[in-house]
C-alpha cells in the first residue's frame, strides 16, 4: 500500500478505525481480531482509537485493550501507528460527556500508555473540546506530555481553524493531526482540511462514510458514488475513500470496520485510480 506522513511516522493511506469493534452493536472478540489482522495482512499500518471507545461504564478503554492485544499476536504489529484520544468519556448509558482538564488528560494518557501496553503512545490526540475547560488548557497538557516523554506526537480531534492554529502555537509547531468528521454527507471541514494543507498538518477523517448506522447506504444516498462503483466493479465506499485521497496529499482516511471483509475493501481504495470526469462528479454531488 502507499503511504502518507503523519508528523514523523510513514503509514499507510488507509487506516483502521476501531469504534465499531468496541461500542453498542460491537462482534464478538474473535471477529474484532481477525478485522484487525485482516487490516494488516492488507497493509495497514495506521489504527485509530480512544478510551471512550466502550460499551459499558466498567470498561473504559476496551479498544485501546483489544487492538493491543491483536498487535500483539500479529508479526506485523510493531509497525504500527496507534493513536489514542483522551478528553471525551462514556457514562455507559450511550452519552457523552467531557474532561478536559489537564488533570484527566494525564492521567488518561497514562492510563492508555498501560493498556497499549507500550512506553510512549504514538499518537495522542485531544478528543473535543470541553466547554468548561480554556481550550489553551487542555492543549497544554499534550505539550507536557511530549516534554515529558510520555507521547511521540499530538493531534487534536473535532477542532475548528481558530483551535488548530491556537494549538500549533501552544505546542510550538508540533501539532502533527486534526481528526475531524468529514463524508460526501458532511463537508463542512473543509476550512480545516485546506488549513491542514497549509499547515503541513495530516487530516484524518473520521466517519468517511456517513456514520455507523449510514455507511451501507452511501451508494443510496449519493447516486455518482454507486455509478462510478459500477463501472470500476467495486465498492461505493471504496470509491468514497479513493475520492478523498484526491482531495489532498495529507488526508488519510479512517473508516471503521468490525468485519474482516470491509477492512479489506478499503484497504484496496489506496489502488484504485479515478479520472477526473469522475472525480469531477463525485465532488459535485
Amino acid at each position: 500500500m502507499q503511504t502518507r506522513r503523519i508528523g514523523a511516522a510513514q503509514v499507510s493511506t488507509i487506516g483502521l478505525g476501531g469504534m465499531p469493534m468496541s461500542i453498542e452493536g460491537r462482534p464478538d472478540e474473535a471477529r474484532s481480531l481477525a478485522t484487525i489482522h485482516a487490516a494488516l495482512d492488507a497493509g495497514v499500518t495506521f489504527i485509530d482509537t480512544a478510551d471512550a471507545y466502550h460499551r459499558d461504564a466498567d470498561e473504559v478503554g476496551h479498544n485501546e485493550s483489544l487492538i493491543a492485544k491483536a498487535l500483539s499476536a500479529h508479526d506485523g504489529g510493531s509497525d504500527v501507528l496507534v493513536a489514542t484520544k483522551g478528553g471525551h468519556l462514556r457514562p455507559g448509558d450511550g452519552s457523552w460527556t467531557f474532561d478536559g482538564s489537564p488533570d484527566h488528560l494525564k492521567q488518561a494518557c497514562e492510563a492508555s500508555i498501560k493498556r497499549l501496553g507500550v512506553e510512549a503512545i504514538g499518537l495522542y490526540q485531544f478528543h473535543r473540546p470541553d466547554p468548561k475547560v480554556p481550550y489553551a488548557d487542555s492543549v497544554g497538557a499534550l505539550a507536557e506530555l511530549l516534554d515529558e516523554g510520555k507521547i511521540r506526537m499530538a493531534g487534536i480531534s473535532n477542532a475548528n481553524p481558530d483551535q488548530i492554529r491556537l494549538a500549533n502555537d501552544i505546542l510550538g509547531g508540533r501539532l502533527v493531526s486534526v481528526q475531524n468528521q468529514f463524508s460526501p454527507a458532511f463537508r463542512s471541514s473543509e476550512a480545516e482540511l485546506a488549513l491542514c494543507d497549509e499547515l503541513g498538518i495530516a487530516f484524518l477523517p473520521w466517519s468517511p462514510f456517513g456514520g455507523i448506522t449510514k455507511a451501507a447506504g452511501l451508494g443510496s444516498r449519493f447516486a455518482p458514488f454507486a455509478q462510478v462503483a459500477q463501472a470500476h466493479g467495486v465498492s461505493p465506499q471504496q470509491v468514497c475513500l479513493a475520492w478523498m485521497l484526491t482531495l489532498s496529499p495529507h488526508l488519510v482516511p479512517i473508516p471503521g470496520s468490525s468485519r474482516p471483509d470491509t477492512i479489506k475493501d478499503s484497504a484496496a481504495a489506496a489502488e484504485l485510480t479515478l479520472d477526473p470526469a469522475e472525480l469531477a462528479l463525485l465532488s459535485a454531488s
